[in-house]
């Protein structure tokens, strides 16, 4: 009996030592201490998921995806809407809504919501699973909420919020002229300078820490659509509850590293491009923007009581629906398996949170397999000196006529199209000024010439002073005066704004949008010292060069935990490349001194035994190859 609980003691107190050396590997202190991973029902639901359908996915989630740090279970937007006839994506009058103007469960599509409920009965039976539970929801306050005009709560003592001796409504705070611009019968801004505006978000996420809710997707405040205001004081609200909740911003459209600085500290996750779909035009547009956040610094930085992470959005695999849809899933994703490789391992490399969008139900073996791999799943938490690798090349013919090059000396050989094109930029950012106003063929106009090609004609918009409220509708409480609207010359009718209004796939260039001239804040523009702010988003315009890829390769480069090279190819091109990099640039680009190595290639499952002097391979049209080196 001694014997036994002496090798019970001893048993026990290397467990405890194994488990306290694997905690501390994987940095578990604060929130998002490595990129989140789980599912999220948008993908393959749309927005009409039902309770029994979001459990029967959290439960397979739990059973399949948990063991491999899947860990959380997020119901994407709208779950407020009611799914009636007439109800879709930007509708209005379906939503349901408490006395205080804050959304709650559509309780046809949530019956455990009845009764004030809210999700904590959704989320307790997700948290009985091991998983923890997230929600996304909408920029400020909702239309339906603005015109009912509802109180405000006040948190602190649990009725209406009372200031200046009133009480405070939903009309006293809401900024119509800020409605989210891809769902204007939807969301608006709150005025946040307010104490009765930041009562109302107050109110809203601490209805969420009371449901149970562990993750929440903020939408519509990032990227184009920029509300700094919110973000911060949601971040203040967040950090002040006792109840830890992970803080994702979504979508980012135009969300440039210069401007992610402002918010990287404030979050937890916050998403680099617009929505990302199952083709390859999507695929292949995150390339630059991995590189461009990777180089700038932002990965695994400081965030909201933990750490922050770029988000290059959810992975569409598997069983999927269409986007913008009132049908759930019914078809399966239209990518390749090379693309669906090229897909996970760039997020792998780059560190992005892995968030799985298909139906869980109908997980095929494929899919399964990519979301599990265990060298992807390890570059994912524990890399380190991720970069993207520019000294490789490759063959696009076997007789090597042919060929191309990503050596930062030799970028010309790469088949890359230039264009120009209005971009919206912070305003600190010294680019921005570049605007100045000129009078040609007797008309005003707004040009910009800075860096520009002087044998070329300068880029140009007409102005004129900005309508008034009486001319059409109604604008922002505050004044007009001296904000310009832009417009082109052929269309006099279009103007130029700050936002698109819909949300933007990932291939699509991130710019400005022309549309009907009209008294929205959106198409108010300020001259001021050579920059035209944005009186919606507070960008500044800016004439841009961006340099998009048509095919070409790529390449990614990490260290591992335990000294192990991770080097991935990336065929971009529509056909079979040969492609090869010399293992003197690549220990050198990591600052190895090693040059003796040994390795494999991982999708393939070749044993590359010692490697000379290059590594080389064959990789098909849209997909990779990923080497694990050891050197010595």
């Amino acid at each position: 009996m001694i014997l036994k609980t002496y090798i019970f003691i001893i048993f026990t107190t290397l467990f405890l030592h194994w488990e306290t050396s694997e905690t501390k590997s994987r940095g578990d202190i604060g929130q998002a201490s490595l990129p989140p991973r789980g599912w999220n029902s948008y993908d393959s639901f749309c927005w009409t998921i039902t309770e029994e359908e979001f459990l029967q996915n959290a439960e397979l989630v739990a059973q399949r995806l948990k063991p491999h740090g899947y860990e959380y279970v997020v119901v994407d937007f709208l779950w407020y809407r009611k799914k009636t006839i007439g109800a879709y994506t930007d509708s209005y009058g379906f939503d349901v809504f408490d006395e205080w103007g804050r959304m709650v469960p559509d309780p046809g599509r949530w019956p455990s919501s009845q009764g004030g409920k809210g999700f904590s009965q959704v989320a307790g039976k997700v948290h009985s699973m091991g998983l923890k539970f997230g929600i996304h929801v909408m920029r400020g306050l909702s239309l339906q909420a603005f015109n009912a005009n509802t109180l405000i709560l006040d948190t602190t003592t649990g009725k209406a919020y009372e200031e200046a001796g009133r009480q405070w409504r939903a009309q006293d705070i809401g900024i119509k002229e800020r409605t989210c611009a891809w769902m204007k019968n939807g969301f608006m801004s709150v005025n946040t300078k307010l104490g009765a505006g930041r009562a109302f978000l107050r109110s809203l996420y601490q209805q969420y820490a009371d449901w149970g809710v562990d993750f929440v997707k903020l939408d519509c405040v990032f990227g184009d659509d920029l509300d700094l205001d919110e973000i911060i004081v949601v971040s203040e609200v967040l950090n002040e509850l006792s109840r830890p909740i992970i803080y994702s911003l979504s979508p980012g459209t135009n969300a440039k590293p210069i401007i992610a600085k402002e918010v990287s500290g404030l979050v937890n996750m916050y998403r680099v491009t617009g929505d990302d779909w199952d083709t390859w035009e999507d695929v292949a547009a995150h390339f630059n923007v991995a590189r461009d956040f990777t180089a700038a610094n932002l990965v695994g930085v400081k965030g909201l009581k933990g750490k922050s992470w770029p988000d290059l959005d959810m992975l569409p695999l598997g069983w999927l629906t269409e986007a913008g849809s009132n049908e759930g899933p019914h078809r399966y994703c239209r990518l390749n398996l090379d693309e669906q490789r090229t897909q996970v391992t760039l997020w792998s490399m780059v560190r992005s949170p892995l968030i799985f969008g298909g139906d869980m139900r109908k997980l095929d073996a494929s899919t399964f397999s990519l979301l599990t791999n265990p060298t992807l799943l390890e570059i994912n938490w524990f890399s380190s000196n991720n970069m993207e690798f520019h000294y490789v090349k490759g063959s696009l013919s076997s007789s090597g006529k042919h060929s191309l090059s990503n050596h930062t000396e030799d970028k010309e050989k790469i088949n890359v199209l230039e264009k120009r094109v209005l971009a919206l930029r912070s305003c600190k950012d010294v680019k921005a000024n570049g605007w100045s106003t000129k009078v040609l063929d007797s008309v005003e106009k707004v040009c910009w010439e800075e860096n520009s090609n002087k044998r070329q004609a300068p880029f140009c918009l007409n102005k004129r002073e900005a309508l008034s409220a009486s001319e059409g509708e109604t604008v922002y409480q505050h004044q007009n005066l001296g904000r310009l609207h832009l417009f082109v010359t052929e269309r006099t009718e279009l103007c130029f704004g700050a936002s698109s209004n819909r949300k933007l796939a990932a291939n699509e260039i991130s710019r400005g949008s022309f549309s009907r001239c009209r008294s929205h804040a959106n198409q108010m523009w300020e001259n001021y010292n050579g920059t035209l702010m944005n009186s919606y988003s507070g960008f500044c315009a800016i004439m841009d060069f961006v340099r998009a890829s048509s095919g070409g390769i790529r390449s990614w480069l990490a260290t591992g935990r335990r000294g192990e090279i991770y080097l991935a190819f990336f065929n971009l091109n529509n056909q079979v490349t040969k492609m090869s990099a010399k293992l003197s640039d690549i220990t050198n680009a990591i600052h190895a001194t090693s040059s003796k190595c040994s390795g494999r290639e991982v999708w393939s499952g070749t044993n590359l035994g010692a490697i000379k002097d290059s590594i080389s391979m064959s990789v098909n049209a849209h997909g990779c190859a990923l080497f694990v080196l050891n050197c010595t």
